[in-house]
């Protein structure tokens, strides 16, 4: 920093500074002639930039003294360099360096030494003096080199006025350097003829046109080339643009971007009554109390009693849990609302609560009505810490302050539909929120019988149609399942040609969801072909003669899935628990088989078709022993583990497993043996029908001869 006595502009007391420093050059220059003054080109006066005279600075009229005053004022290093009381010749005068100082102005005129501040003018010098002046002022008697060379070198200079002779002379006034540009990048230079050229190239005039014909085709080429480049690009931008607006539009239909709270309409189910669920007649009687709190809520609030807030649907897939759920809101005709577990999983955090809070939104505003969660497990499954989905606690604690929270929540009804209820959290199942649980179990034979005959309405049947055969043959069925028999028997028909469906399509469809479609195409030579029918009608002759065997439905010989024949057992009713004596019929039916290939074939001819058999069998007989407690041997006592017991413990089962096993295989022996006959007779007719129905089966067992198909 510096200092002036006198108001003065900083440029304007640069100048005053180059002005009076050529005028003081005599009182600055030194006589020494040991002083090693920069000799370069840049310190020729010469070459040195012209410098403001006192005219041009309004300084003509200024006396001699005021004009030494004013130069002491800003040189001071000049004006008192000749009345130092230190003797000091060789600082006299100003020295080359080459040690850059801290301000433009003590590069450009040189460091102050001590003297000078100590005379008072404290022109050019810092408040806090650099380490390198210190040292300098602190060596008196040392040369100091006091850099005199300022920014503006020669080479600078010449270089500037090169490139201002290189360039073209612009118009006075400031043109920033982008305008420049904007305004000089058209302008192309001139671009030579093609006579010229000719005439730069010394081409021969023989020659001239057949060089402007290549320069003409050349051009041309390259023309169609940059249209073919224009265009690609032209096509790229368009499909470019097309994919962002598509993505565009697909952000948008994301809840992400759309919003979160979607509108959710309900639906009105009248047209689906309880008159439409068939074989759950327990469960329609339990949720028969939700229509009539539906109904008519003032009923029981005056009592003091409160609407359930949920109802829990448990039970395997297809027995009709959904369908239960929908005649419960067309019963008391109210909205339904319908959602799946599934739908509140999003890859954006917080989806899932914001669409059960809009859920239960719009069904309070509805109110009273029905809302449906699908599936509940996916989305009210177990709480767990887990680092991979930190957020995955969202929706179901939503749904937990939805359900029973601070806010009220009367007139909805929450029903809840799983067949996983061990994944669901303790906290959801609770009273208060789920108040009711009802099993959906799979239809017994009665309920098997109604779904069928409900949905043989719906197509084109034969009269003779018997459905308790069908719903008989169908252990385990539930109503999805039987409502894919009757579909599956009436595209049989179809295929057919028939113009109704019959028992034959009916047993059919039933044995295709059983054991697989039949492979016709298979071709069994005639040898496997008799031993599968010995085989089978082994099994049929031993559950004809043995005591409470489950009476003989089917017996076939086409192959199936993975088996090349069977024989269906028909239980009269619905077996809810079973004797000794009828899994010892059981047993002894599987063992038919392999006793028929014995018998009939010999002990070096047995085949591996028994080893199903031979799995049911032991299955059975484990079973008895180990849970069941039918071993006079091992008494009323269950094995659940067998590992765990001891080496004796797990001897003394498998010796009595596998006389349990031996025992069944003698008395299906004397069977066949006892009834030789009539093992021939079926296996014989078996190898001309293939398939043999129970009528069939019993004409065959009483000697008699088959009507012919």
């Amino acid at each position: 920093m510096f200092s002036l006595s006198t108001t003065v502009q900083p440029q304007v007391t640069v100048h005053l500074i180059n002005a009076f420093h050529s005028l003081k050059s005599p009182v600055a220059a030194s006589p020494n002639q040991n002083d090693k003054r920069d000799t370069s080109p840049e310190h020729d006066p010469q070459n040195r930039e012209p410098s403001l005279s006192l005219r041009d600075l309004g300084l003509a009229d200024l006396r001699a003294e005021q004009l030494d005053e004013l130069v002491g004022r800003l040189l001071p290093r000049l004006s008192h360099a000749h009345n130092l009381h230190t003797p000091r010749p060789q600082l006299s005068g100003w020295r080359a360096s080459h040690v850059s100082s801290g301000s433009f102005l003590q590069n450009k005129h040189g460091f102050l030494d001590r003297t000078a501040s100590v005379l008072g003018a404290p022109a050019f010098c810092r408040q806090n003096p650099s380490p390198l002046q210190a040292v300098c002022t602190d060596l008196q008697y040392l040369p100091v080199w006091i850099q005199a060379r300022g920014f503006k070198t020669l080479k600078s200079k010449t270089r500037r006025l090169q490139s201002s002779h290189e360039r073209p002379v612009e118009t006075e006034g400031y043109t920033p350097s982008f305008m420049k540009g904007l305004l000089t990048r058209d302008k192309i230079p001139d671009v030579e003829t093609l006579d010229k050229l000719l005439k730069n190239k010394n081409i021969p005039e023989a020659q001239h046109d057949a060089f402007k014909t290549g320069f003409a085709e050349g051009f041309l080429k390259a023309q169609a080339l940059t249209q073919r480049t224009q265009d690609t690009l032209r096509r790229t931008r368009l499909i470019l643009l097309v994919l962002l607006l598509l993505g565009i539009y697909g952000l948008s239909r994301t809840p992400f971007l759309s919003g979160l709270d979607a509108a959710v309409d309900p639906v009105q189910m009248k047209n689906v009554t309880f008159e439409h669920v068939k074989g759950v007649e327990e469960a329609k009687n339990e949720l028969q109390e939700v229509v009539e709190f539906l109904r008519s809520p003032q009923k029981f609030t005056v009592l003091g009693g409160k609407l359930p807030k949920g109802i829990l649907l448990i039970g395997p897939p297809g027995t009709g849990k959904t369908l239960l759920a929908r005649a419960v809101a067309g019963e008391a005709d109210v909205p339904f609302y319908y959602a799946s577990g599934s739908e509140f999983d999003e890859m954006f955090v917080g989806v899932g609560a914001s669409r059960i809070r809009n859920l239960f939104r719009e069904a309070k505003a509805n109110a009273p009505c029905v809302v449906f969660i699908d599936e509940l497990d996916s989305v009210g499954g177990k709480r767990i810490e887990s680092p991979m989905h930190p957020y995955s606690r969202q929706t179901i604690n939503q749904l937990l302050a939805e359900m029973d929270g601070f806010k009220p929540n009367e007139g909805v009804i929450v029903i809840g539909a799983t067949n996983f209820p061990e994944a669901l959290d303790n906290a959801l199942i609770r009273p208060g929120r789920f108040d009711m649980q009802v099993t959906v179990p799979r239809p017994d034979v009665k309920g098997r019988t109604e779904i069928l005959k409900w949905y043989l309405r719906k197509i084109k049947v034969d009269p003779d149609i018997e459905a308790e055969v069908i719903a008989r043959g169908t252990v385990g069925f539930t109503g999805a399942e039987l409502e894919n028999l009757v579909n599956q028997a009436a595209l049989k028909a179809a295929v057919d040609g028939k113009d109704i469906v019959s028992m034959t399509e009916l047993e059919f469809a039933k044995d295709k969801m059983l054991m697989g479609p039949e492979r016709r195409s298979v071709e069994i030579d005639e040898k496997n072909k008799k031993i599968t029918a010995y085989h089978e009608s082994g099994h049929a002759i031993v559950a004809s003669y043995t005591k409470d065997a489950m009476p003989i439905n089917k017996a076939t010989i086409m192959p199936r899935g993975a088996t090349l024949g069977h024989v269906s057992m028909l239980p009269e009713n619905d077996r809810w628990s079973e004797t000794r004596s009828q899994l010892l019929a059981q047993m002894d039916v599987s063992m038919g088989g392999r006793v028929a290939e014995e018998l009939i074939f010999g002990a070096e001819n047995i085949t591996t078709g028994a080893s199903s058999d031979f799995d049911n069998a032991t299955k059975i007989a484990k079973m008895m022993v180990t849970r069941f407690g039918m071993s006079d041997k091992l008494g009323v006592m269950t094995y659940a583990d067998l590992s765990h017991q001891s080496p004796e413990t797990q001897a003394a089962i498998e010796q009595e497993v596998r006389v349990l096993l031996r025992d069944s295989y003698e008395r299906a022996k004397n069977i066949l043996k006892t009834h030789t006959k009539e093992h021939k007779n079926l296996a014989d007719a078996l190898l001309m029908y293939e398939t043999l129905d129970a009528k069939e089966i019993q004409t065959v067992l009483e000697g008699k001869t088959l009507e012919c198909r």
